[in-house]
C-alpha cells in the first residue's frame, strides 16, 4: 500500500518505490498460502525488478521469521545492497538479516495470531515514515505540502489550487487553476508565476 501511494502523493514515477509480496499481487486480494515458507522465492521476486546495490530494501515480517523476506535480504546483503527490516517481535532471525531492523514490539494481538491487526497497522505506520522522510529528503515536499502530488482527482486539483494560492497569496481561485493545471504541478506553478511565465 505505501509504494502505490507515493506516485499519486509525491509525483514520483511509478517503479521508483515497489511493493513486493510472497505469492505476488494475487496475494493482496486472495491469500496465497504457504508463498512465504519458501526463502528463495523474494531474491527471486527482487530480481524480476533488476535490484541492485543502487536499491535499498526493506523486508516486512512481523513475526519476524518469514523465509520469503529472510532469504531475500540475506541475498541482497550478499549483493552489497542496503537492508532494513520491519518486524514486530524483539531480536528475531529477519532483524539479523538487516542493516537497518526496526522491531515495533505491540505485544499480542487482540485475536491471538492474526497480525493484520496490531502488527499490520504498526509496519505501515513505520513504512509510511520511511516513504515520507525519504520523499522529503528528495525534494519532493516543500513547507510540509505536498508540491508535486499527482493531479488525479477533484480533491487534489483543489488541494493544489488553494496551495497554488497561498504560495503566490492568490486572491483569485480561477486563477490559481489556470496555473495550477497549466503546469500541472503546485511546485511547477509557482515556480512560474515567481519567473514572470
Amino acid at each position: 500500500m505505501d509504494a502505490s501511494e507515493c506516485p499519486p502523493t509525491f509525483g514520483v514515477p511509478y517503479g521508483l518505490v515497489i511493493g513486493i509480496i510472497a505469492g505476488g499481487e494475487k496475494a493482496i486480494t486472495t491469500a496465497v498460502e504457504f508463498a512465504e515458507d519458501h526463502p528463495d522465492e523474494g531474491w527471486n521476486d527482487l530480481q524480476k525488478h533488476f535490484v541492485s546495490d543502487k536499491d535499498v530494501v526493506v523486508g516486512l515480517a512481523a513475526s519476524g521469521s518469514t523465509p520469503f523476506v529472510i532469504g531475500a535480504l540475506k541475498q541482497c546483503r550478499r549483493k552489497g545492497i542496503i537492508t532494513g527490516s520491519i518486524s514486530c517481535n524483539p531480536n528475531t532471525p529477519v532483524s539479523r538479516e538487516a542493516d537497518f531492523p526496526v522491531e515495533v514490539v505491540v505485544g499480542t494481538e487482540f485475536v491471538t495470531g492474526s497480525t493484520r491487526m496490531k502488527s499490520g497497522t504498526a509496519q505501515k505506520l513505520v513504512l509510511n515514515m520511511i516513504s515520507t522522510a525519504v520523499m522529503i529528503q528528495l525534494g519532493r515536499v516543500e513547507d510540509n505540502k505536498m508540491v508535486n502530488m499527482q493531479l488525479s482527482n477533484v480533491k487534489l486539483v483543489d488541494r493544489g489550487v488553494k496551495m497554488v494560492m497561498e504560495g503566490l497569496a492568490l486572491k483569485d481561485y480561477e486563477q490559481a487553476k489556470d496555473l495550477l493545471l497549466k503546469h500541472g504541478s503546485v511546485k511547477k506553478a509557482i515556480e512560474a508565476a515567481g519567473n514572470g511565465h
